[in-house]
């Protein structure tokens, strides 16, 4: 269709002959288009391949009602057209918009946006000089394949389970690491379980590429999963990615979550303490979990473990509770364990965990992934947060409060936020120990700012303002902004944060410098030589499918490892789908978190 020409003025026969003229030229200047572009567009089979990666576009798709943008590289001023795969027709032409430059990427591009294209169908665009896109779709339950895969990497995660065929298809695998005889480490030695003292600690997730679990990063990853639940119910009610929990009158998000909850229960010391992680000594090589036999260990508590473990057992306690009957027990269990980690936190509130010195004063030495930290005061803001709002005490809130400092986009090693989302949802329960207007006011002059970065990207996507974006894990940058900000449309109902997050959305799944759908399985050009075991040694061509792979990352501390090379040195660009490549394509529990988060909001935002 074209795009709609003010009437208010026109008298109806006049509107008729405009519209007439209209259609005549719009059918005129397609075929113009069409013939710039060729005539030879490859038939619907071998269209994908020949796609120009100059186009960079959400591959997945749009929903109606969605703004929609293109973003194309070296194009010089010109038109393009939205063509309807099945038939060629075109339904929409465009005007390229002027030329920006892009220093995160080194390119110069222009957008091409076609919001008035709403009806449901697969298309692709073509741009003069350039070629067409990947195909796309437009459909109201556009992005619930995307987030139904990315909850069901959980699954495929999981440990101390064989994945049947039934529910993991041909990325069925036998069970790896039970973890029911686990060691305790010399640094983890107390009188209770002294040196070598053997325990179970089944359950959880591999937490990333390698076979370890990290309570540290456990604690973010969960949390998210649980705040789709407390912040959108019926989002999480039709998060159904076929588990084996499916069907027991318990939404799914809530089962996965649980298998690494059970695990994490298990991790709390006899003290009330928490072990930093659970490991092998090193990592494993490339394969499959069931054939690694190395020994396992849990190492010395933390006081950012204890914390985060108080934070999110204190969340489950409150949202389990609504299943007493299917788990009876379960949330009592996670508050006492939740009062045991704080208490022990305040009496060692500064325990950082330093591999280093704990591999010079005890073996055996371990070198796998540390996530160490050593400012916990963002921990004791997240944990009291939650604390207060569970056991209604404001108590927590008087040792460490949130509103201390203001909110920063989520990450592993810094979760103040987390505690600023909790005390915003429940602001009506804390209004007598947190001055609620306050809260919501900065909390949405953090948000405005991230908005704002828009205006400075040539993409028009929250994501890439800073080089500080391109962090390793920068795609998980992006997903935890656009989840920062359809925070903010839960207080305001502005819409403009939602196009913000959606935008960010768009960014992950094509429209970025890169060209991939960062997300495995889904899109026409996404990874398919992740940095993670299984998708390695399992024998299939295609990766576990879900994933959110890593993304660029100027750091390139994997340089060193991997040929081929980089492909750019720049923020944007800076990324390389190669197994090697563990800096840029690795994936990780808390990357996959807010994918999921930001899918099945979206998806509830436009009316699934």
């Amino acid at each position: 269709m074209m795009k709609p020409v003010s009437s208010a003025s026109l008298a109806p026969s006049k509107l008729r002959v405009l519209r007439f003229v209209s259609n005549l030229l719009s059918k005129a200047v397609g075929l113009v288009v069409l013939s710039l572009l060729g005539s030879g567009v490859a038939p619907e089979a071998t269209r994908a391949q020949q796609a120009s990666d100059r186009i960079r576009l959400n591959q997945v798709g749009f929903y109606p009602d969605a703004k929609k943008v293109a973003v194309v590289v070296g194009a010089d001023a010109g038109s393009f057209a939205v063509v309807e795969t099945a038939t060629s027709d075109t339904v929409h032409l465009g005007t390229l918009s002027a030329a920006e430059q892009w220093d995160m990427s080194g390119e110069q591009v222009r957008r091409a946006p076609f919001s008035e294209v709403t009806a449901a169908g697969t298309y692709e665009l073509r741009v003069e000089g350039l070629g067409v896109s990947y195909p796309f779709t437009i459909e109201q339950n556009v992005f619930r394949p995307v987030a139904r895969a990315a909850l069901k990497a959980y699954y495929y995660q999981r440990m101390s389970i064989p994945l049947k065929e039934e529910y993991a298809g041909q990325w069925a695998r036998p069970m790896g690491h039970p973890d029911d005889e686990v060691q305790v480490h010399p640094s983890a030695a107390s009188e209770a379980r002294p040196e070598g003292t053997t325990i179970a600690a089944p359950k959880g997730w591999y937490d990333a590429g390698d076979y370890n679990k990290y309570v540290v990063n456990s604690g973010i990853s969960t949390y998210t999963l649980l705040a789709i639940y407390e912040h959108y119910p019926e989002g999480a009610e039709d998060l159904s990615p076929s588990i084996p929990e499916s069907g027991n009158d318990v939404p799914d998000v809530l089962d996965e979550a649980l298998w690494n909850l059970r695990w994490m229960l298990d991790m709390q010391a006899p003290d009330g303490g928490v072990y930093h992680k659970l490991t092998h000594p090193s990592f494993q090589g490339m394969v499959m979990p069931h054939e690694v036999s190395a020994p396992r260990y849990v190492v010395q508590k933390s006081t950012a473990a204890a914390l985060d473990f108080a934070a999110v057992m204190a969340q489950g306690a409150r949202l389990y509770d609504d299943y007493s009957d299917a788990f009876p027990g379960l949330a009592d269990s996670m508050r006492t364990a939740a009062l045991r980690a704080w208490t022990w936190a305040r009496a060692h509130p500064d325990v950082p965990y330093d591999q280093q010195a704990m591999n010079q004063q005890y073996d055996p030495d371990v070198v796998t992934g540390a996530y160490g930290d050593d400012t916990f005061a963002d921990e004791f803001a997240w944990a009291a947060a939650e604390l207060a709002v569970t056991t209604e005490a404001d108590s927590f809130l008087a040792v460490a409060s949130p509103l201390d400092r203001a909110p920063t986009v989520p990450s592993w090693g810094n979760v103040r936020t987390l505690g600023w989302m909790t005390l915003l949802e429940h602001r009506a329960d804390v209004a007598s120990a947190v001055d609620t207007s306050a809260l919501t006011r900065r909390y949405r002059r953090f948000a405005d700012e991230l908005v704002q970065a828009r205006t400075d990207v040539p993409y028009r996507t929250v994501m890439g303002r800073e080089r500080s974006d391109f962090a390793w894990g920068s795609n998980s940058v992006a997903a935890n902004q656009a989840m920062v900000l359809l925070q903010a449309e839960r207080l305001t109902h502005d819409p403009t944060y939602v196009q913000a997050a959606l935008a960010n959305f768009d960014y992950l799944l094509g429209r970025n410098a890169t060209g991939y759908s960062f997300v495995t399985g889904h899109g026409d050009r996404s990874p398919m030589r992740i940095h993670h075991r299984p998708s390695e040694a399992d024998g299939i061509t295609a990766p576990v499918p879900g994933f959110l792979a890593g993304g660029p990352n100027p750091g390139q501390q994997d340089a060193g490892h991997c040929d081929p090379a980089y492909p750019s040195d720049h923020p944007a660009t800076s990324y390389l789908d190669a197994l090697c490549s563990y800096a840029s394509n690795e994936v990780t529990i808390n990357w996959n978190a807010p994918l999921v988060y930001v899918a099945a909001v979206l998806g509830a935002e436009y009316g699934e």
